[in-house]
C-alpha cells in the first residue's frame, strides 16, 4: 500500500492493489485536482465521504455529495473535480470483470452475465456501508478470507440493488455502418498504440475521411481517437507498473515522451502518480 494522509487543507491519496487479483482501492482528498476524461477496464464503485464532486458521464453532468455512491461500468468515460472550493474526500474500489463474474457465478450456482448499472450516482446508504466495509478491509490489511467475504457481500448488494439495463443510445449515432467504421479504426490503434498515428493513417486504413472516422469513433466509444490511444497507453503503463517496472522504462515502452509525460497523464486520469501506483501492492 502506498499513500499519504493529511488535513482538510491539502490534497492526499492512499492506494492499495492486490498483486494477484484485479482488485484495487483508493481513498483521496482533492481540492484542485481535475480528472481528465478517462475510463477503466474494471467496474468502479465509489462513495463520497465529505464535500461534493461533479463529473460528466454518458453525456450528462452528475454530482455526488457526501454519502452518495458512484458506479461506473467498464470502459465508461468520465471526468471529475470538486464541486466547490472546499474539495471532497472519497473512497473507490476497482473490481475486474472476471472477479465480478466469478462472484456472481458462485452466488447463483451457474455462469452469470456481467451486470450493467444505469445510474452513475445513487443515494443508497446500504451500498455505501457495504463499500466502506470492503474498502476499509483492503486498506487495513485484512486477511484474504475476510476480503473475499466482504467482496462477495458488496458485489451481491450492488447487483441486487442497482443493476439495470441502461437505456439504449440514440440509434442515429450507432448505425451498423458507423459501428464498423469505428471498429476498423480501433483495430489500427490497438495494433500501434505505442506508435505515432496520424489522422491520415486512420483515414487510409478505413477508406473514409478523417472527419468521418473522428465522428464515428467518438460516437461509438465516447473518446476521440487520440484520447483512446492515450487510454490504451495508460492501461499498458498501469499493467507494467503493476509488475514492478520503473516509471522511466514504462514511459518509453508505452509511447509517452518521457517519465514526466507519463506522470502528468497518469495522475490526471487515475489520481495517483505512476511511482506511487507501482509501490502500492497489498500483501495477500
Amino acid at each position: 500500500m502506498s499513500g499519504e494522509g493529511g488535513g482538510a487543507d491539502r490534497e492526499w491519496t492512499r492506494y492499495w492493489r492486490s498483486p494477484e487479483k484485479p482488485l484495487e482501492a483508493m481513498s483521496a482528498h482533492f481540492l484542485r485536482h481535475r480528472y481528465h476524461r478517462h475510463s477503466h477496464e474494471t467496474y468502479s464503485f465509489g462513495v463520497t465521504e465529505h464535500g461534493a464532486q461533479t463529473f460528466t458521464c454518458r453525456g450528462a453532468g452528475h454530482t455526488s455529495s457526501a454519502g452518495m455512491v458512484m458506479v461506473f461500468n467498464p470502459d465508461e468515460v468520465h471526468d471529475g473535480h470538486a464541486a466547490h472550493e472546499l474539495g471532497f474526500m472519497y473512497r473507490i474500489v476497482h473490481i475486474g470483470q472476471e472477479l465480478i463474474a466469478d462472484v456472481l457465478a458462485d452466488v447463483t450456482g451457474r455462469p452469470a452475465g456481467l451486470p450493467l448499472f444505469a445510474a452513475p450516482v445513487l443515494d443508497a446508504p446500504v451500498l455505501a456501508a457495504r463499500l466502506r466495509e470492503l474498502h476499509s478491509a483492503l486498506l487495513r490489511g485484512a486477511t484474504p478470507l475476510e476480503r473475499d467475504e466482504l467482496l462477495s457481500s458488496a458485489i451481491t448488494a450492488f447487483v441486487h440493488v442497482a443493476a439495470r439495463t441502461p437505456p439504449p443510445r440514440p440509434a442515429a449515432l450507432h448505425t451498423p455502418a458507423i459501428a464498423r467504421l469505428a471498429a476498423k479504426a480501433r483495430e489500427l490503434i490497438h495494433d500501434r498504440y505505442a506508435e505515432p498515428i496520424r489522422a491520415d493513417d486512420l483515414a487510409a486504413w478505413t477508406d473514409a475521411s478523417r472527419y468521418a472516422v473522428y465522428r464515428a469513433f467518438r460516437a461509438a466509444y465516447g473518446l476521440t481517437p487520440s484520447e483512446y490511444q492515450r487510454q490504451l497507453r495508460l492501461r499498458a503503463a498501469r499493467r507494467l507498473l503493476g509488475q514492478g517496472h520503473p516509471a522511466a522504462r514504462v514511459a518509453g515502452e508505452t509511447g509517452f515522451t518521457d517519465q514526466a509525460h507519463l506522470t502528468r497523464w497518469f495522475t490526471r486520469s487515475y489520481g495517483v502518480t505512476p511511482t506511487r501506483y507501482r509501490l502500492s501492492t497489498g500483501q495477500e
